[in-house]
């Protein structure tokens, strides 16, 4: 069929219509070819621009116009690139100037090559640019905004540095696996810690390679890889940490540590804890063991005590209660230092005397040990260990040229026979080194029932008489003090007296003992001053008051202030007092103890020592301490028809004139006795014959009475 023109109308021959037809068809599809790219190119997600051999723009998308915030208008195909450049500068986008970009840009223009490179806009955003040659000239240019990009890159890079920086610095080392089991990061402290190299440990190996490196170079001993392997993936199924000491053969102690990570695979760390471990292992010592002998302690001891009676295989045990004997004299005389090395030989000396490697010997306090003997095979096992500890403490300890003498007391309670737990045990042996101290000390005794009814009766006594005080169950009786060549009552000793509601009127020799044994002496002694010398205070002017005084009193740190506040409180002047100490205050050769009477005698208080000749270095008390006066112990004034004690007397007499000393006879009750004084020249008398202990008021009827016998005379 004739195709016909539609301009005018002829008919145009087929071969020319054909062409038409195909020329049209081509025109449609280039404008369809046209508009997808266009489409294509503006939907890009990155900039796009195209230049012809000329340098002029061919096309761009919208998304290169936004990254360099260009305007549309102005930016036309046609427009030359340096115009663009320009363009740039002008609105201040371009962070250098037309020219010097241009400069840049040039070389990859003219070389024709594929080439990427970045710029830095002025607000900071960095623009990647990739440069495409076309093969007829020209270029096509993508732009991609990588700020993000390189921030992240960035922030990774610095990540990473402070990653490499905390694991150079860590104290800990570290080893990190991935999920295929690869060590993938080890550090320098791990290194250093186990003194190794990296090429000993290098990355990729494997944890069965490192523990078997480490097996092998020495650092671990009897570790079995299989076993630690086996608890890694325990470890890694459960998605726990688990913690585990390494104990390295150079004895370091290394703590290691496997944690698993949420993305697979685990860390390991590892701490030297060996300081750690050592003052662990020093503070449970410390919570178990007396810090100045290194002996078990109370807790100790009774732990391994109440394990022993547990154990119903074990054979027959018995228990050991020590207290050291005179010790506190050691102490007073040569200070704490010299007895704390003496507690420290003496626990040297006690764990030489066991015999079997599972006795113990724990120290409880003070001077107070106790020993806990295994497989004892009853009292003669007994017996010989308690003869081997009261001889080796009877040798004299030698510190600085100087002896050292204590004894030991023993009380001895053997399981099952005297308890069958560990509080019956203990206090048992108590009641039995009780009984051995009140019997003469530096002994051993065994446990007896009887002795329970004992101690039970003595802690009733303490009751008694802590509460005796405050009930004011006490009183004084007082006893004249004659001058023998004069006849007249020159004073009287107050003697203390405890009436009792239940146990009626108590004897000083029963109480006294008790009071300084408890520390109830200090306010009784104080109680016992005041009242004295409120006493004496209503007495002849002259007339002295002797008052009795413990060891204990004295060593209390208040009793010169005690002795200044009776004297102020009364008005007694200070010379009317007469403080009666025994030999043992001067026996301890305590410093504190003598300064203190010293500072007493210089206020004029007359200091006497009483029961003369009755202890052991009497004559040296003398040199050690000058006292006012001396009285001769009852004892030998009862014995004076003897013709030995009798020589004794008038020696003590003797020498107190020699020394200038008053000598006081106690115990007086015959005129014989009297007679036989006056010839030998002793100064005072005391006792029945003179006067017996009476009240307060009685003492004044009998120095009013012998007053208007006197002036009679």
């Amino acid at each position: 069929m004739p195709v016909v023109d539609v301009k005018d109308g002829s008919v145009v021959p087929e071969r020319v219509a054909e062409g038409v037809e195909r020329s049209r068809r081509m025109e449609d599809e280039l404008r369809e070819q046209n508009e997808r790219f266009s489409a294509a190119v503006e939907n890009m997600s990155h900039g796009l621009c195209m230049f012809d051999a000329d340098e002029r723009m061919i096309i761009c998308n919208g998304n290169y116009l936004k990254i360099f915030c260009l305007d549309a208008k102005l930016i036309r195909p046609g427009i030359h690139f340096i115009d663009i450049l320009r363009h740039s500068a002008d609105i201040g986008i371009a962070s250098q100037s037309a020219d010097e970009l241009y400069a840049i840009r040039k070389p990859y223009i003219d070389q024709a090559k594929a080439s990427t490179y970045e710029e830095t806009l002025s607000d900071g955003r960095i623009i990647s640019i990739s440069h495409r040659p076309l093969a007829l000239g020209g270029w096509v240019s993508i732009y991609e905004d990588i700020t993000e990009q390189r921030r992240a890159e960035q922030d990774l890079k610095e990540q990473h540095r402070r990653f490499d920086a905390a694991l150079a610095n860590m104290s800990q080392g570290l080893l990190m696996y991935d999920g295929d089991g690869k060590m993938i990061v080890r550090n320098r402290r791990f290194l250093e810690l186990y003194n190794v190299t990296a090429a000993d440990f290098p990355l990729g190996a494997t944890h069965r390679d490192a523990l078997e490196r480490l097996l092998e170079l020495g650092i671990y001993t009897k570790i079995d890889v299989d076993s630690e392997v086996a608890k890694t993936e325990a470890c890694l199924v459960a998605g726990k940490p688990h913690s585990a000491y390494r104990y390295l053969a150079d004895g370091r102690t290394v703590l290691v540590t496997r944690r698993p990570m949420s993305g697979g695979g685990w860390v390991v760390t590892f701490d030297d804890v060996t300081e750690r471990r050592r003052t662990e292992e020093r503070m449970i010592h410390l919570a178990h063991h007396d810090t100045l002998t290194g002996l078990p302690n109370r807790s100790m001891f009774r732990e391994r005590l109440d394990l022993a009676l547990e154990d119903t295989t074990a054979p027959p045990l018995a228990i050991f209660s020590l207290d050291l004997d005179r010790f506190k004299a050691i102490n007073d005389t040569w200070g704490h230092p010299a007895g704390d090395w003496l507690l420290k030989s003496v626990a040297e000396r006690l764990q030489r005397c066991l015999r079997n490697e599972t006795d113990i010997v724990a120290r409880f306090g003070g001077d107070e040990f106790v020993v806990l003997q295994f497989n004892s095979r009853g009292i003669a096992d007994a017996e010989r260990l308690a003869k081997r500890i009261v001889e080796a403490i009877a040798k004299p300890f030698r510190d600085r040229s100087r002896d050292m003498h204590v004894g030991i007391s023993l009380g001895i309670a053997v399981f099952p026979e005297d308890g069958r737990d560990a509080d019956t045990l203990l206090k048992n042996a108590d009641t039995a080194l009780y009984r051995a101290k009140s019997e003469g000390r530096n002994l051993y005794r065994f446990f007896e029932p009887a002795m329970d009814a004992i101690v039970q009766a003595r802690r009733a006594l303490e009751v008694d008489l802590e509460a005796a005080l405050p009930r004011q169950e006490f009183d004084l009786d007082f006893q004249p003090i004659m001058n023998i060549a004069s006849g007249e009552i020159i004073g009287a000793e107050a003697l203390m007296r405890w009436h009792s509601p239940a146990r009626g009127t108590v004897g000083p020799d029963q109480f006294i003992p008790v009071a300084e044994e408890t520390g109830l002496i200090v306010p009784l002694g104080e109680w016992a001053l005041r009242k004295a010398c409120a006493a004496a205070a209503s007495w002849p002017p002259g007339l002295r008051i002797a008052v009795n005084v413990s060891a204990v009193q004295l060593k209390s740190g208040g009793f010169a202030r005690s002795v200044i506040s009776a004297l102020a409180f009364s008005g007694v002047p200070a010379g009317q007092l007469e403080l009666e100490i025994t030999e043992t205050v001067l026996m301890d050769e305590s410093k504190a103890v003598l300064k203190t009477l010293q500072q007493l005698r210089d206020l004029g208080i007359r200091i006497a020592l009483d029961d003369f000749g009755t202890g052991y270095s009497s004559l040296g008390y003398l040199r050690r301490f000058p006292v006012d006066k001396i009285k001769i112990d009852r004892s030998f004034i009862h014995d004076m028809g003897n013709r030995d004690t009798a020589a004794i007397v008038r020696t003590i007499i003797g020498l107190g004139t020699e020394l200038g000393v008053v000598v006081t006879a106690e115990g007086v009750e015959t005129e014989e006795q009297l007679d036989m004084l006056r010839d030998n020249g002793c100064v005072e008398a005391q006792g029945y014959l003179i006067g017996v202990p009476s009240k307060a008021a009685d003492i004044v009827r009998l120095l009013k009475s012998r007053a208007r016998h006197s002036q009679a005379g």
